[in-house]
């Protein structure tokens, strides 16, 4: 064949190929969007009922992982968070390489997800209730801790103690990150010291762990919150499941390390789903008020107080 007559010859390869269900006997192809599969149930499931239920599966509850943007939408009022310290930028204390030098890695990651590092950190309310709020984003180097975002939760918690109020953290993170060393695991006692802070000065801290949550910041500032939440599922613990058990050379326990695992085994005070997440944060911001009162009501919630009594 010419070139001429290749020219407008239909090039099969370039074709983008429909995804395509089991229905019944035969096969129905799918426009590419409107559907997706869960990791959990492998169903096939609506987008957009997926992404009404705040990112969850209808069919099996499995929580898909969000942005960072979309966990402070679900959480916070609409319009009240306010970063800080968001343009701090980690450097490269080791002069670090292995496949790609460690500057490289931070301008890929930042390119990716639009952050400047793994954590945000703002002033938010919830319910009105004002509140210190910081959100990992797992996809930002494993939402790993570093030097920067041990800078962040330590400016986090002394923004809560100078306004005296409570400090929220959500987290999503791998662990330490390797490419800082020694610097980036003395976050795990300069995150820890600060927390001890607001315990000494009866700042409520709440930590709300998210899937995954694993090395350093599980075994730091993660598992020293006043109250310890969790949503469905979510994989927490210091080393991975398959590291322990060539370790130990034994099998470890169906669910080992999930949340509800760890809930019955007394490392956490409750599992929340995502959809109620906001409204139990606004009753333990309510129920931890520093004025000793029983009373907890504002703006648009004058039955506040009835829900908080004992």
């Amino acid at each position: 064949m010419g070139w001429l007559s290749r020219s407008h010859s239909k090039d099969k390869t370039s074709e983008k190929k429909l995804p395509e269900v089991q229905e019944g006997e035969r096969k129905v192809r799918i426009p590419e969007g409107l559907w997706i599969k869960c990791h959990l149930c492998r169903q096939i499931v609506y987008r957009k009922e997926v992404e009404k239920a705040g990112k969850v599966c209808p069919k099996c509850n499995y929580h898909f992982p969000i942005t960072i943007d979309e966990r402070i939408a679900q959480l916070a009022d609409p319009d009240s968070f306010v970063e800080f310290a968001g343009q701090i930028e980690p450097l490269d204390p080791l002069n670090f390489t292995d496949s790609m030098r460690y500057p490289e890695r931070v301008r890929l990651a930042q390119k990716k997800t639009g952050l400047t590092e793994a954590l945000r950190i703002g002033d938010c309310k919830i319910n009105a209730r004002p509140a210190v709020l910081g959100v990992f984003s797992f996809g930002f180097m494993g939402g790993s801790m570093g030097s920067v975002v041990g800078e962040k939760v330590v400016r986090a918690a002394e923004r809560a103690l100078e306004l005296k109020v409570p400090l929220i953290l959500v987290t999503a993170s791998g662990g330490a990150r390797m490419q800082e060393g020694i610097f980036s695991l003395m976050q795990m006692a300069r995150t820890s010291a600060a927390i001890s802070r607001l315990h000494e000065n009866a700042i409520p801290f709440f930590s709300v762990l998210t899937d995954p949550t694993f090395g350093g910041v599980s075994a730091s500032f993660a598992m020293l919150g006043d109250v310890i939440l969790a949503e469905p599922r979510s994989l927490i613990g210091f080393a991975g499941p398959r590291v322990i058990e060539q370790t130990i050379k034994q099998q470890l326990p169906e669910g080992f390390q999930r949340a509800e695992f760890l809930l019955s085994h007394g490392f956490l005070d409750m599992i929340v789903e995502r959809g109620k997440l906001r409204e139990t944060l606004s009753l333990l911001i309510c129920h931890f008020r520093q004025n000793g009162t029983s009373k907890c009501q504002s703006e648009g919630d004058p039955e506040g107080e009835a829900l908080v009594r004992d």
